[in-house]
């Protein structure tokens, strides 16, 4: 089964209600799809001293790689104030940008959303000049 861009996004925002947010009220989910088309959802953990905090992206990407998978072709990423409909982009951070590219290629796409419309990045283009096993 194929799954689109504007059902990744769904799981994604289905993700983000499981966050653990409570310093920052912000919460993000994200929805990792292997080209097989098995999906793996992650939402943000926070701690109080904050630097061993997790982000959505990549709690999705350590359950999928715990699992032995390496081929992932795209990640939706949803997130705003906790409790609230999303109302603007929400990318990933310079360190979810760098794990992407530990595990994926230049095309890898990056699904954001407004609420409204779908915005659609490959990794080359959120991470110019990017550095991994691949480049």
């Amino acid at each position: 089964m194929k799954i689109t861009d504007k059902e990744l996004v769904k799981l994604a925002d289905d993700a983000r209600g499981r966050s653990y947010c409570p310093y920052s009220n912000y919460s993000v989910g994200a929805a990792l799809l292997t080209k097989d088309g098995k999906v793996y959802t992650g939402a943000n953990i926070e701690v109080s001293s904050h630097t061993p905090t997790m982000c959505a992206e990549r709690v999705a990407f350590a359950r999928a790689v715990h699992e032995g998978r390496r081929d992932f072709v795209a990640i939706a990423v949803v997130g705003g104030p906790r409790g609230q409909d999303v109302d603007f982009l929400c990318p990933p951070c310079g360190v979810c940008r760098q794990v992407m590219s530990e595990f994926c290629k230049g095309d890898f796409k990056i699904i954001l959303t407004d609420g409204k419309e779908h915005r659609v990045l490959t990794l080359d283009e959120i991470l110019p000049y990017r550095f991994g096993l691949d480049v």
